[in-house]
């Protein structure tokens, strides 16, 4: 029986179909040897000695008549892909990019907020606009200025505290210096005496609406609310606190009647004044003036918050100090508003 197998085997192997030819297409015969197929391919001679008995192999097939298997369909998850181009294009891969722009705020009180903005500009365009222009035809510049500086040196502990709470400590440092050098030198913040040499500190803006901004709070709903105008949940909320600190570091006193409403009558002036140019390039001669509004404060609020968290070189000044031109979504200048940017 070993002899007969040892045959066998060598028989095979010495066909050149057997040596040349894929596995995927070698006959299942001549790869495989049942026991039972010995009995079949054997005779027994008279001497009682079993004889191979030669049986020429099947002929194979040929490559050109085996027919490959089917490729295996692709595995996926997603959905199907798109079906390849036939018209001989070339292909091309596009890589779409989505982002979520930080300038963006819902506005599910759209209706109401155009009803105030509209009652805001017709109060505006018949008491507030006349009265701001007349004070800047009547108060000579350098005391108009001087009021400027005033109200801007009383938010200093303002933008102290929140540049301690954004652990900017060298901002926070320069602000305490500021707020003494004017104080003193400046008379009381009279003059900006702190900008200038051998100081040279700059002004800079900043509240609790930073502060929130900064650690990636979002805006929430846009408002826009009569005197106060354009604004955010995030802002509102952060105003309040701003007022909350003003007590806290000059005492009581200026939250008295007598003080607070003239210091809110020239901080009204002194911002409507300084907004004039601004919001004629907003509102004049343009198809939606509330959507021109919204999207300049969104998109200056944004720029603010931006360059305190050092991705941008937008302007860090107060939003009521009126920037030179408007600002893009990335806080660079551009040409004044002439059609609607909503």
């Amino acid at each position: 029986m070993t002899l007969l197998l040892w045959t066998t085997v060598a028989a095979y192997a010495a066909t050149p179909v057997a040596a040349t030819a894929p596995l995927a297409v070698v006959p299942a015969a001549v790869a495989v040897h049942h026991p039972a197929a010995e009995s079949e391919s054997a005779v027994q001679a008279d001497n009682g000695e079993l004889t191979p008995l030669s049986v020429p192999p099947e002929t194979p097939p040929t490559l050109d008549q085996v027919q490959a298997p089917p490729p295996p369909a692709p595995v996926t998850n997603g959905p199907p892909a798109a079906p390849l181009p036939t018209n001989g294009e070339a292909l091309q891969s596009d890589i779409v990019v989505t982002g979520r722009n930080g300038a963006i705020a819902p506005d599910p009180l759209r209706a109401l907020n155009e009803t105030s903005f509209k009652a805001t500009q017709a109060v505006d365009d018949a008491v507030v606009g006349p009265v701001a222009r007349a004070y800047t035809k009547a108060a000579p510049k350098p005391f108009r200025r001087g009021v400027h500086n005033v109200l801007y040196n009383l938010r200093e502990p303002v933008v102290f505290v929140n540049f301690l709470l954004q652990h900017k400590i060298g901002k926070a440092a320069e602000t305490v210096g500021r707020f003494a050098i004017n104080t003193t030198i400046g008379v009381a913040g009279l003059f900006d005496m702190a900008k200038r040499k051998p100081f040279r500190l700059p002004r800079r803006g900043n509240g609790f609406a930073d502060t929130l901004g900064f650690y990636g709070v979002p805006n929430g709903p846009f408002m826009f609310l009569p005197i106060v105008g354009p604004t955010t949940v995030r802002d509102l909320f952060g105003g309040v606190v701003d007022r909350l600190i003003l007590p806290v570091a000059f005492g009581s006193r200026v939250t008295k009647p007598e003080v607070a409403i003239p210091l809110g009558v020239l901080g009204a002036l002194d911002h409507r004044s300084e907004f004039d140019d601004t919001l004629h390039a907003l509102h004049d001669n343009v198809a939606d003036p509330y959507a021109n509004t919204r999207r300049f404060y969104l998109q200056r609020r944004q720029a603010e918050i931006d360059h305190l968290r050092g991705r941008s070189t937008g302007s860090s000044s107060p939003m009521s100090e009126a920037p030179k031109a408007a600002l893009d979504d990335g806080g660079r200048e551009m040409p004044p508003v002439s059609k609607p940017i909503d």
